[in-house]
């Protein structure tokens, strides 16, 4: 596919911005379908909003459903699913790829 570099507009700022053609192949080899919507700086920090909103989750203190080792959560634990701590997950995960 030949692709070319795209103007757009931000939609938070306004300000026009290049949509690179390096970039256009990379979302079409991740399989992303639209075009982003902000320009590169209001991206940083709509990130640096989500992180500084993430930070100040409540954590609920939990027993890992594997290891018995106490750990936290960022959501509320439903009674009948298993909760795992940090390294039981990754373990988990590891082994179903």
């Amino acid at each position: 596919m030949d692709f070319q570099d795209k103007v757009l507009t931000c939609v938070d700022c306004g300000k026009e911005f290049v949509f690179t053609a390096a970039e256009q192949e990379f979302y079409a080899q991740k399989g992303f379908q639209n075009e982003p919507k902000r320009c590169k700086d209001c991206r940083q920090v709509k990130k640096q909003d989500f992180r500084a909103r993430s930070g100040n989750r409540e954590m609920h203190t939990v027993t890992c459903s594997n290891c018995g080792k106490e750990t936290q959560v960022p959501f509320k634990p439903v009674l009948d699913k298993p909760v795992y701590c940090d390294e039981c997950f990754a373990q988990m995960k590891n082994k179903a790829n």
